[in-house]
């Protein structure tokens, strides 16, 4: 039997778009004002000042982007997992990096069959910056959470 690697759903898509925003015109690197150049939901592959997209293309530009996620869940992940459980892994993946995903708890318990009610609290715990807690994050990791346990996501206010 071949296992086919899963792909964020619509679903786990809008949820990305959600935390990434988007721009449509190219903007500067905010450490350092000018690269890496960035356009609609965090992509910078050939991005130069002055571009611009529309919807459309910020979304085509986000499903090509998020492949590496996608990648590394599929990899890391050793059992069998829902939509909504991929889907989550995959917002939390693009976010932190494959690195963090590698070494999580979060990870860890899920690959060692734990109950999935109790795999998705670690996501809670990855909602820090240098000064501590941050409220985005902390919004963006609940909301994974929910989707991971398998509850319908709705647009999380600011």
């Amino acid at each position: 039997m071949i296992d086919i690697p899963m792909t964020t759903s619509d679903a786990g898509i809008a949820l990305i778009q959600e935390f990434e925003g988007c721009v449509l015109h190219a903007y500067p690197d905010p450490a350092t004002g000018s690269v890496p150049w960035t356009i609609g939901y965090g992509h910078t592959h050939g991005v130069q000042p002055g571009d611009t997209c529309d919807r459309d293309q910020a979304v085509a530009w986000l499903r090509e982007d998020l492949q590496w996620a996608e990648a590394a869940v599929n990899q890391y992940v050793t059992v069998p997992l829902a939509q909504p459980q991929f889907d989550a892994l995959v917002s939390f993946t693009f976010n932190l990096g494959s690195g963090a995903l590698a070494q999580s708890t979060l990870l860890r318990l899920l690959n060692d069959g734990t109950d999935p009610a109790q795999v998705s609290p670690q996501f809670l715990r990855w909602n820090r910056g240098p000064n501590g807690p941050m409220p985005g994050l902390t919004r963006r990791r609940a909301a994974e959470k929910a989707m991971f346990d398998g509850n319908t996501i709705h647009a999380v206010a600011a």
